[in-house]
């Protein structure tokens, strides 16, 4: 554990020639934050502009419209076109993707070095003239509502869309994020402008910068194009919380394996104290694969799945455990009853200093190789300044994990029987008894329309 531990100090040390933090910008009498890192090793620069506000939680009453709008924004400007926009990036090596997730828009552009100045001049293109034009609509509805056709024969997807839409009711999040074709196909190009211009405002934006790139320089180039965005308004960060109540949803398809999908709340109060605690937890009960107890006890020692996996998600937005297993149509209540043993009694004896030292060891050596790229450090340092959480957390975080001692590892989780209140999501075969009981029934419906003289009666002897 020592030498572990050494070397991920001496990584560390390394990793601090970087020179990185957080600074602000003031762009139109608005402070925005920057995130950023400079490193030399290799000639190349990233951004990434990330709108608050501009995810698919914000669309709930149009779902779909904002993965109509990111798709759209994929297709380039309106004066180059889709084809040759594209080509004007290729042709200096420049990558420009639009994405999104549940609360944010996001812009992120990778350069070489001596193309700073082109690459920010396209982005800026992009920003101030989508590709808002009848053509690329009808492509980017072509795409998503063949996307979500495709989820339809998707059972992890449908299984973990009908979990959602138990365990996150009565929120944003129990939406399909996709939408239904018909939805898609109602939304018009003002729909999308209207989207886009709700969606880019300084005021909800954040930025990471990072490379082989002069920082002051490349703020200089982003303020001229980002300069030209409305002041918009601030973004109220949204919370909810878990349907407490356990329940179990059955879905019927035509499958020959059962898809388990289950959820079950998770309390969390103080995220900086709490989530290394949650992330050592959740390595032991089943998000580490093999050697984790649920993979034991569902795999190795009853075969009754290829893999089980369980994870704890500690976020401001909403925080809960999830996990997942396919298993033989026959196997289906064995794997859900071991299931809730495996949780239940990890709640009630805790972990043993095996498991601890096993999960340190891992979590803690295989650290370096969870931040050698750019990408990974600037991805790492926006999440934890989105999460409220200092940019150098990672190593608070680690430092508590090395600290960590069986006794409070078991307090905490017997703390939380929370996660004892499991809902179910099973997409599964219709069971052979019930189908043919069915097809019984439409037979002796069938038979009880043909009369016969038996059935010959006086209406008032029938019954």
């Amino acid at each position: 554990m020592r030498i572990i531990w050494t070397l991920f100090l001496m990584i560390g040390a390394l990793m601090a020639k970087h020179t990185s933090g957080l600074q602000e910008i003031t762009i139109n009498t608005i402070s925005i934050p920057v995130i950023y890192e400079q490193s030399g090793i290799i000639p190349i620069g990233h951004i990434q502009l990330v709108f608050q506000g501009g995810g698919t939680l914000n669309s709930s009453q149009n779902l779909g419209l904002s993965a109509l709008r990111n798709q759209l924004l994929n297709e380039g400007t309106k004066t180059l076109g889709s084809v040759e926009f594209a080509k004007a990036l290729e042709q200096k090596a420049i990558s420009l993707y639009v994405s999104g997730g549940n609360e944010t828009l996001s812009f992120q552009l990778d350069y070489l070095k001596e193309e700073e100045s082109r690459a920010i001049q396209m982005l800026g293109d992009l920003l101030t003239d989508p590709n808002l034009t009848t053509q690329a609509l009808q492509k980017s509805k072509t795409a998503i509502i063949s996307q979500i056709l495709n989820n339809q024969d998707d059972f992890d997807y449908l299984a973990d869309e009908l979990l959602d839409s138990k365990l996150f009711a009565l929120t944003p999040l129990a939406y399909p994020k996709l939408g239904t074709p018909e939805q898609i196909q109602s939304y018009t190009l003002d729909d999308i402008k209207n989207s886009i211009n709700q969606a880019l405002q300084l005021k909800r934006l954040i930025i990471v910068v990072g490379g082989d790139i002069d920082v002051s320089s490349t703020l200089k180039k982003l303020s001229k194009i980002l300069e030209q965005l409305p002041n918009g308004t601030q973004y109220d960060r949204l919370h909810f919380t878990i349907n407490p109540t356990p329940s179990t949803m059955i879905k019927h398809a035509p499958t020959k394996q059962a898809y388990i999908y289950f959820g079950s709340p998770l309390i969390v109060n103080d995220l900086a104290k709490e989530s290394y605690l949650a992330k050592v937890a959740s390595f032991i009960l089943g998000s580490s694969g093999f050697g984790s107890r649920l993979m034991e006890e569902v795999r190795v020692k009853r075969g009754l799945a290829y893999s089980a996996y369980i994870s704890f998600t500690t976020r401001p937005l909403v925080s809960y455990a999830s996990g997942y297993l396919q298993t033989k149509l026959e196997s289906q209540d064995e794997a859900i009853k071991v299931v809730k043993e495996v949780i239940a009694d990890f709640v009630k004896n805790g972990v043993t200093q095996k498991e601890l030292d096993a999960a340190k060891s891992f979590l803690l050596g295989s650290e370096p190789l969870r931040n050698e790229t750019l990408s990974q450090r600037l991805g790492a340092k926006f999440i934890f300044y989105y999460n409220g959480l200092p940019l150098d957390f990672n190593a608070t975080q680690l430092q508590q994990i090395q600290n960590l001692d069986l006794a409070t590892l078991n307090a905490y989780i017997k703390q939380h029987t929370e996660i004892n209140n499991l809902t179910f999501a099973i997409i599964t075969a219709e069971a052979k008894s019930a189908k043919s009981k069915q097809d019984s029934s439409q037979s002796l419906a069938k038979t009880a329309k043909t009369p016969t003289k038996s059935s010959q009666k006086p209406k008032k002897e029938q019954k």
